[in-house]
């Protein structure tokens, strides 16, 4: 049985539930927010909720956004004949840093994973396959993780588009194997979209 308060134990329990953070570092969290002024704790809560209330999908690429379009895909300055593919919309955030990239996105929602039964219909590949259905991309951009799900999911979209005819290229060498897009630096990222090769 906890010694905490419930209210306390409550928010330990549910802040551990975030990414890459285990119970040592929610309890410290739960205890500074405990001990910071209200405002910061109220304005915590009100962002999480506005959050969850003004954020959906790009109808086109299922980037975030707050309208029915994302702002990459509202830009009429983006280069609309490049379409690159990426599992989370956290991974297009690298791209965009470097300034390297000006072609449009398409979102999976993750990568192929049979272990965890994640398979095709779970991911957006339909809507990519509509998407290049309707022409004028003259190339697509593999730039799923560089680990075993994300190179699985590049082999099977590269046979699904071989036939539509458009050219399909993949990341350059050079990016961690077992890594995340996420977390890769500036200089590694475009060096991966200046040598990129046909897949």
């Amino acid at each position: 049985m906890s010694q905490l308060a419930a209210p306390l134990e409550r928010l330990i329990r549910e802040l551990s539930k975030l990414p890459s953070i285990g119970r040592k570092t929610a309890q410290r969290l739960a205890f500074h927010l405990l001990v910071a002024p209200v405002e910061d704790a109220r304005a915590l809560a009100e962002a999480i909720t506005e959050l969850r209330s003004r954020i959906r999908f790009c109808r086109e690429c299922f980037n975030l956004a707050e309208d029915e379009l994302c702002p990459i895909c509202s830009d009429n300055r983006r280069d609309r004949a490049i379409l690159c593919v990426v599992e989370e919309p956290s991974n297009l955030v690298g791209f965009e840093r470097t300034g390297a990239y000006r072609g449009l996105y398409h979102v999976l929602g993750g990568a192929l994973s049979p272990l965890k039964d994640v398979g095709p219909d779970e991911l957006r590949v339909r809507e990519l396959m509509a998407r290049l259905g309707s022409g004028g991309f003259d190339e697509v951009i593999l730039a799923t993780n560089p680990d075993v799900e994300g190179e699985a999911t590049a082999v099977y979209l590269s046979r699904l588009i071989k036939p539509l005819g458009i050219r399909t290229t993949r990341l350059a060498q050079g990016l961690p194997a077992g890594g995340d897009l996420e977390f890769t630096d500036d200089l590694t990222l475009t060096r991966a979209l200046e040598g990129r090769r046909s897949y």
